[in-house]
């Protein structure tokens, strides 16, 4: 499978970040790319900390939603891209689009919300469910996650319980001390211990720190797209999910489940 990741930082109109991933789409699509990962909020930026986006956002058959299920159709990638849709009063959801054939077939809504490093997500965004979601695109089964999800490897490994050989996670990774050692290792950690592919889109700008890259089931780097706006193709031998499973079986060894809690604990 060719995976395309395209980097950028989304700026406050929705119309300009849609026309940035169909033009990254159609570049994904003439490199031969099935599959293109762009960053958490490619939607819209995310907003400051006194900032609110209700009002300001759209439901999943808005232009955005729109917009990425045309150029899927146009160049036969399919798109998976971070947005935002509406919630209630106070807060909206952080949503996830996939757009495949000239449709949203699936959307994903980021249940580990970023009450973390002084920032407070859940001020301002309604968690998801805790109902992991899956996607096939040409037979390979793709778990979603969003950002911070990547600390919590429970979501991972009931994503590959659920049989996903790659996971795909947009992300606006915030700046910080550490904050870039603690995104790689996290992604190759989740790669190892559930021995699949991940693929990171984080976005750039002056607040995040960009870094998209991919590893494969044996924690190897395949890319690292630097800091500024990029776009990169990365093949990856899905085959390399099972002849990893053979060699060191540690999904099938272990001795735990995952169990989700309930939101008030």
């Amino acid at each position: 499978m060719r995976v395309a990741i395209s980097q950028f930082g989304a700026s406050r109109t929705i119309a300009e970040n849609t026309a940035r991933i169909v033009s990254d789409a159609h570049r994904a699509g003439e490199a031969g790319a099935s599959l293109m990962v762009c960053p958490e909020a490619s939607m819209i930026r995310l907003p400051d900390k006194d900032e609110s986006l209700v009002g300001r956002v759209e439901p999943v058959e808005g232009s955005f939603g729109t917009g990425l299920a045309l150029a899927s159709e146009e160049t036969g990638v399919t798109i998976v891209a971070g947005g935002f849709t509406p919630g209630d009063a106070s807060r909206v959801k952080n949503t996830l689009f996939v757009a495949s054939g000239g449709r949203i077939i699936a959307t994903y809504d980021k249940i580990h919300l970023y009450d973390a490093f002084s920032d407070k997500e859940s001020d301002k965004v309604l968690a998801g469910p805790v109902e992991p979601v899956t996607v096939d695109v040409e037979g390979v089964r793709i778990g979603l996650a969003t950002c911070y999800d990547l600390r919590f490897p429970e979501l991972f490994r009931d994503l590959a319980d659920r049989g996903s050989l790659l996971v795909a996670v947009p992300t606006a990774w915030v700046k910080g001390p550490l904050k870039e050692e603690h995104w790689l290792t996290l992604l190759r950690a989740r790669a190892i211990e559930n021995s699949f592919f991940i693929v990171g889109s984080g976005e750039a700008g002056v607040r995040s720190i960009g870094r998209s890259a991919a590893f494969d089931p044996m924690g190897l780097q395949l890319t690292d797209l630097g800091a500024g706006d990029g776009f990169g193709v990365v093949d990856m031998d899905i085959g390399k999910v099972a002849e990893t499973r053979r060699a060191n079986p540690s999904v099938h060894n272990r001795r735990y489940a995952v169990l989700p809690r309930s939101g008030d604990e």
